[in-house]
Formats: C-alpha cells, sequence, structure tokens
C-alpha cells in the first residue's frame, strides 16, 4: 500500500520446525516477507547469491557448514554485498558472539528472545542503526571485547579519521547509541548521524557492528578499558 519494498528474509536453519516458525512469523508481519529457506550453510550461501534478501537469520550449527562460515562468505562476497546477517542461535557462548562479528555479522541472539525482539533486530539491522536490538548490545560487545586479540598500533586505517570521528568511533565501540553520543559529546543527534556515515564510508564497514571490530582490532580502543 505504501509503494515501500519488504524486507526480504532468508531463512537458515536445518530444523524444519523452527524454520516453519520463522516463516509464518516472518510472513505474518506487515512489511516483511520470506525469500528462502536453507537447510546448511552451504545452501544458505547459495541462495544469498541467488536471491540477494535484506536480511540472512542464520543458524550457528549446521550440516555441511557452519553458520559463522557461510557469514564470513556472504558477508565476503561482491555478489552479496548488501546482505546483512542476524545469527540466531540456541548456543549462547562467548566465542560465536566474537566469531559472528569477524565474519560480518551484523547482529547475534539467542532462540529464546520474543517474536517482538527478533522483528526488532531484523528492523534495525536493516536500517543499519545499531549494533543489535536494544538490550543485548552493551553485553554482546562487553563479550566481544573480553574475547577480542589486543589492539595492534593505530595504523592507516584511521588516517582520513578526524579526531572528532575518532570519539564518535570510540563511543559506538561502547556500545552507545547515536542519542547518548549526542549527549556525551554535545552535538546534536543529525551530526552524529553524519559522522557515522562518515566512518562507514571512510573504513569500508557494512555497518555499526563492523565500526566496533574496526576499533578494537586498530588499537583505538583496547578491550576491558571504559
Amino acid at each position: 500500500m505504501s509503494g515501500v519494498a519488504p524486507i526480504r528474509v532468508l531463512l537458515a536453519d536445518d530444523h524444519v520446525l523452527l524454520r516453519d516458525s520463522f516463516r509464518a512469523l516472518v510472513d505474518a508481519t506487515p512489511g516483511m516477507v520470506t525469500a528462502g529457506e536453507a537447510a546448511t550453510g552451504a545452501e544458505a550461501v547459495r541462495l544469498a547469491e541467488r536471491e540477494r534478501p535484506d536480511v540472512v537469520l542464520m543458524d550457528v550449527r549446521m550440516p555441511e557448514m557452519d553458520g559463522i562460515e557461510a557469514t564470513r562468505l556472504i558477508c565476503g562476497s561482491p555478489l552479496t554485498a548488501g546482505v546483512r546477517v542476524l545469527i540466531l542461535t540456541t548456543f549462547d557462548l562467548d566465542e560465536y558472539v566474537y566469531a559472528a562479528l569477524r565474519a560480518g555479522a551484523s547482529g547475534f541472539l539467542v532462540k529464546d528472545t520474543t517474536a517482538a525482539h527478533l522483528l526488532e533486530a531484523i528492523r534495525v539491522i536493516v536500517a543499519g542503526d545499531a549494533l543489535l536490538a536494544p538490550g543485548v548490545t552493551r553485553r554482546l560487545i562487553s563479550e566481544f571485547t573480553r574475547r577480542a586479540a589486543p589492539g595492534r598500533p593505530l595504523g592507516r586505517e584511521l588516517d582520513e579519521v578526524t579526531a572528532r570521528e575518532r570519539e564518535v568511533l570510540t563511543l559506538i565501540a561502547r556500545g552507545l547509541s547515536n542519542s547518548e553520543i549526542a549527549g556525551s559529546l554535545h552535538l546534536s543527534v543529525g551530526t552524529v548521524k553524519t559522522h557515522v556515515g562518515r566512518l562507514l564510508d571512510k573504513l569500508r564497514a557494512r555497518d555499526r557492528a563492523q565500526l566496533v571490530v574496526v576499533a578494537y582490532e586498530t588499537g583505538l580502543v583496547v578491550a576491558g578499558h571504559r
């Protein structure tokens, strides 16, 4: 009715019952539609390349290829450069958070989340406005930083980033929202959004999740330091 294209969601899980449940939820939600279903990681990669969905709901443990490797292939391929991945698993383990973010995932949720929370996470990831749905961002960043390797010296990755943009990037890596960053730096939310957009462009990052990775891996932010 509004003329806005629906969010297309690819479902990747080796449990048929779960896929059926996710499909029913997605297809019953205005503005969303299922773009396909995959029972293995390899099938998820093939379907992502063929269907070019907006989001892949990706399980971690699947046959043939796990969800982390499938995420790495999807996020690293020019054929699926615009596809975002939301890792959805029953295994709330630290290494999955770290591995998922390193592979290029835009979010990570456990399967005991509510339907409303899952749908909001999909919308947030498509918008590129946050690392994850509200309420879990700081916890996951905390787990990520605890697992992250020591930062290497600042290198050419940040050569084009201004001092103000580094301040914004630091606060993104610490889990602050745009409005929280605006309050902390005494800027308008619009100005913060402009800085975030420039950071995404300069650092060739897909979204805020990848900005977090860059912040820690360049040494701009050190794990465990606040």
